[in-house]
Formats: C-alpha cells, sequence, structure tokens
C-alpha cells in the first residue's frame, strides 16, 4: 500500500471519528460510508455524461440552461443506465449538495433536496435491468433520525460538515486503473468492523483469513467463471478472491441483513464491478435461497458462515440440497447446513473453502452422519486447517477452514486428507490475534504442495505437505479407523516434549543456595547483637 493510500485512509477515519461526537461508531458507519458512494456516484455521472458530450464540445455542467437541455437530459439518462445502472442531474451531483450547504442563507438547507436525491438516484434505475442492484439502496440514510441532531439545523450543520470534508478529498476516480476509493471504502468497513464487538461477524471476515479462503480456491486458476458468497455480509470476501486471479467473470452473492445487504451492493459499485457482473440477494440462504442462484453452479465458493446460527429445517426436509445425506444439521447448530448448501451449488471443477467453529470436526449425531458422508460417500473433503483463537471480531472461540471440491475422485490426492494445525503461528496485536504474511503464505504454500507434491524439490519419506507439528498428510483408512473424527491433534502431533530434568545439578543448586542462606543468617545475627536485640532465628 502507497504512502498517500494509507494517509487518505486515516484521513477518513479522522473525518469518521471527528463528526460522529456521541453517535454510536455503527450507526455513523451508515452516514460516512453512504455519502462516500454518494460521491462516487456523481463523480462517476460526470465522467460518463463528459464523455458522451465530448463531440458536442460541452461538459455536463454546462447542459443546464443550454437551448437543448432536455433533449441533451434525456440522451444522457439513456446512456448513463446502461453504462452505469443509473442518473443522476447536473443539480443532483455531490458537489453541488456541498456547495449549496456551505453557501450560507437559507439555500444552506439541505437535508429535504438531499433525501431527494438520494431517492431518484433509486427511481432513476425502475423498469432497467438494474433496478433490483440500485432498489432502497440508501434506505439506512435516514436523514430524519434523532441521532443526526436534536433539531433540523443541528441535522443540517452535521451533514453539510460531512459533505464538506469529503468534497476536499481527490478518490481518483478518473484513473480507470486505480481502486484507491474502493480500498478506502474497504478500510473503513474493517475498522468500523473493529469497533463493532460480536456485530462485526454480521458484515465483515478479518482481510487475513479472508486472504486465505480467497488463494485457496484460486489455487491453479488464473481466471474464475464464477465466485459466490452464501453469507456474503459487505462482500468484501468476494472481493477478495478477484484480487487473487486476473479476471472473475460473476459475482454472486446472499445476505439476510438489509443493512448489510445494502454495504454489499455498495461496496460492489465501489470497486468499479458492472451492476450486470454481480448479484446479491437479499434473503435468508437456507430457507430461501436465491431462486437465480439456485439454478446455478459456481467455480468457486467462498463463506464465513454465522457460527452454529440456529435454524428451522422442518420446512424444507425434502429439499435436494439435504436429502441426499440423510440427516439434517441439528436446529441449533446449522453450520452443516451452509456446507449442505455450498456442496450443492458447487460446480463440478469447483473449490469451496468456508470458515466454521470447531465443533463441527468432532460433534456427533446428525452432524457427525454428515462428516462421514462427506468423506465415505462423496469423498469430496480436500483439506481441515485450524486457526488461531481470537482473530476474528466479537469471538474468541478456535475456527477452522474446511476446503471441498466436487469431484476429487480423479485428483492424485482422491485417498488422503490434508490437516494443517495453524492455531499456534500468530502474532498478539493488543487483545486480539493477528495472523502475519508469512503465516497466510505458510498455510497457502503447505495446501499448494498438497495440490501438487511433484513440484517439491526436496526428498521426503513421507508426502511433502506433512510438516513435523504443523501438518499431516491422512488416508482415508486413518481417517475411518478414527470413526470420521476430524479433530486435528488426533492427525497432526504438535506435543513439545519438556526437556529432561537434571536431578544431580538441581541438589547442587540447592546445597548452594543453602551455604548462601547460612553466611546471610550470620550477618543477620551479627547484626542484631550490635543492636542488642533478639535474632529471628
Amino acid at each position: 500500500m502507497s504512502e498517500n493510500q494509507q494517509q487518505l485512509h486515516q484521513t477518513l477515519w479522522n473525518i469518521a471519528n471527528d463528526l460522529r461526537g456521541n453517535m454510536d461508531a455503527d450507526d455513523f458507519r451508515d452516514y460516512i460510508l453512504g455519502f462516500i458512494f454518494y460521491k462516487y456516484l456523481s463523480r462517476k455521472m460526470i465522467l460518463q455524461a463528459n464523455k458522451a458530450l465530448a463531440p458536442d464540445g460541452l461538459t455536463y455542467n454546462q447542459v443546464i440552461g443550454h437551448e437543448q437541455e432536455e433533449v441533451l437530459i434525456d440522451a444522457l439518462r439513456t446512456d448513463a443506465l446502461d453504462a452505469l445502472g443509473y442518473f443522476l442531474k447536473p443539480t443532483e451531483l455531490f458537489s453541488e449538495l456541498a456547495k449549496r450547504g456551505n453557501s450560507g442563507g437559507v439555500n444552506k438547507f439541505i437535508l429535504e433536496d438531499l433525501q431527494k436525491v438520494l431517492t431518484s438516484i433509486e427511481q432513476s434505475t425502475m423498469g432497467s435491468e438494474s433496478e433490483d442492484d440500485f432498489g432502497n439502496l440508501f434506505e439506512d440514510l435516514d436523514l430524519t433520525s434523532s441521532k443526526l441532531g436534536k433539531t433540523e439545523e443541528a441535522k443540517n450543520e452535521l451533514i453539510v460538515k460531512i459533505l464538506n470534508r469529503l468534497e476536499t478529498i481527490n478518490f481518483d476516480v478518473d484513473n480507470a486503473e486505480s481502486d484507491i476509493l474502493g480500498d478506502a471504502y474497504e478500510y473503513l468497513i474493517g475498522q468500523f468492523a473493529s469497533g463493532a464487538g460480536k456485530k462485526a461477524g454480521e458484515f465483515y471476515t478479518p482481510q487475513q483469513v479472508s486472504k486465505i479462503l480467497a488463494q485457496l480456491v484460486t489455487t491453479d486458476k488464473d481466471r474464475l467463471k464464477s465466485v459466490y458468497d452464501p453469507t456474503c455480509g459487505s462482500g468484501s470476501l468476494l472481493l477478495r478472491v478477484a484480487k487473487e486471479v486476473n479476471e472473475v467473470g460473476a459475482f454472486y452473492g446472499q445476505e439476510s441483513n438489509p443493512t448489510t445487504y445494502n454495504l454489499a451492493r455498495m461496496n460492489m459499485i465501489m470497486h468499479d464491478v458492472h451492476y450486470k457482473r454481480f448479484d446479491i440477494y437479499n434473503e435468508d440462504t437456507l430457507v430461501n435461497p436465491s431462486p437465480v442462484h439456485s439454478e446455478l453452479k459456481f467455480e468457486a465458493i467462498v463463506a464465513n458462515p454465522p457460527f452454529s446460527a440456529k435454524w428451522n429445517p422442518d420446512a424444507i426436509i425434502s429439499d435436494e440440497r439435504f436429502s441426499p445425506y440423510g440427516k439434517m444439521a441439528p436446529k441449533s447448530k446449522a453450520d452443516f447446513a451452509f456446507v449442505q448448501h455450498m456442496i450443492y451449488q458447487l460446480d463440478t471443477n469447483g473449490t469451496m473453502a468456508c470458515v466454521l467453529p470447531h465443533g463441527v470436526l468432532f460433534r456427533g449425531a446428525a452432524e457427525g452422519h454428515i462428516r462421514q458422508y462427506l468423506i465415505a460417500d462423496t469423498n469430496q473433503l480436500d483439506a481441515v486447517i485450524g486457526l488461531p483463537a481470537n482473530i476474528f471480531y466479537g469471538t474468541g472461540i478456535p475456527t477452522c477452514i474446511l476446503v471441498l471440491k466436487k469431484d476429487r475422485n480423479t485428483s492424485a490426492r482422491s485417498n488422503n486428507i490434508l490437516f494443517i494445525d495453524a492455531s499456534n503461528h500468530f502474532e498478539k496485536v493488543k487483545t486480539q490475534n493477528v495472523l502475519l504474511p508469512e503465516h497466510i503464505d505458510k498455510i497457502v504454500s503447505t495446501y499448494r504442495t498438497y495440490c501438487h507434491p511433484e513440484l517439491d524439490s526436496g526428498s521426503h519419506d513421507t508426502h511433502p505437505a506433512t510438516i513435523d507439528k504443523y501438518s499431516y498428510v491422512a488416508s482415508l483408512d486413518e481417517v475411518k479407523e478414527n470413526d470420521y473424527n476430524l479433530n486435528i491433534p488426533r492427525y497432526v502431533d504438535t506435543f513439545e516434549e519438556e526437556a529432561p530434568v537434571d536431578l544431580q545439578a538441581v541438589s547442587q543448586q540447592l546445597q548452594q543456595l543453602e551455604k548462601e542462606m547460612d553466611v546471610t543468617d550470620d550477618v543477620i545475627t551479627g547484626f542484631c547483637k550490635e543492636l542488642g536485640i533478639n535474632t529471628p532465628f
């Protein structure tokens, strides 16, 4: 990351902290991110309009008052809806509202007009292909909320301050090769997540974990036809996958929380993902999966589902996502239900990687049955990776990553499963455990060695992906002998034998201490005699 990017990130975070006052950070997040998004949409609109108007020797700010204003606006609207998916009039641009709010007099009151503009952006897409991608996108920006201020004047003053501070920042949107604004947006999402406690898990996966998942599913790939996240939160994990390959054809995600769903759509657009290339759906994935997604199979799937979530399988017991297993995940723990859903959506040549609580590795009953089915019946479990505790926001529990492939039977590793114990490989930063780049690299390189042992140049008596006290390539027979229990310590021995105690040396040390104590006692006795008091012995 460049110094300019770091400075921009810090500037934005300072603005957020300066202006939110006593407002809860989780509430202020929706405002600051929403207005950054509005600024982005405005700048993209200006660039698109100027491009379309260039042959006429005009710029967008020259359209208002032009003798053919109405004709030009209609033509620009049609062009923008196809290219961008939305439309903004010159009077609705971020810079115009910021200028008015800072002008003084009666025009400085912009709350009502700002609300109309945000509504207009959504309404501009009605009847177009992008309608679902922009519908209700700004519903969490409640400009009437008392959280902004007790009076209308106070609310207006705060909003104007936010717009003015953001207006001074150049996000370099004009540079097609730059993703400064998208990265800044991602940074703010992460910063708000780190302070949001347990709620953060609803919308954000720490970048360190996202990198691992993304690199696992892109092994041997430089392009992906599609990537899918059934619990996509803010969409950050989907976007992380895109950074690991040259191209992703399409992004698909589902998110049950309406606020987080809006954040995901904004995040996609802010990273310059065209509205035709992503489809985010707002519903419960397990009970109400997207009817569009259900018809598709995905080349890569990544997920950080809510840990041990409650769900109701009764209404969908015959659903083809679950029925082949003969068992449903417990109502109190939906972990394996998410796994079953993802396997169903996975393409034949696809790979999925998901984060789950450790309990999925060894819990019995229905979960044990599903686990055995994935190993013995379909042979789809490829790797089990244990992560350190306390690396997720809002929970300190240890977690694991399961890597599954739809068709392993044609691969050289079809009779094995890789186990990695990375639980002790982290750096403690304040109260949080953090995976450093070298920790991430070791996990991913071990998995890739497992995938391609022939590329390892070392001389090994065992599989080259087996590393003492870190990883082990187990045969399916070994897993069967363990009754399909995947608890990592059964396969990776991390026990460190303590150094033997030299009892003779300890005895000599005790004798020496005894002599030194005798000398000290003599000194104290002498002092006591001089003082004419009894000795303490």
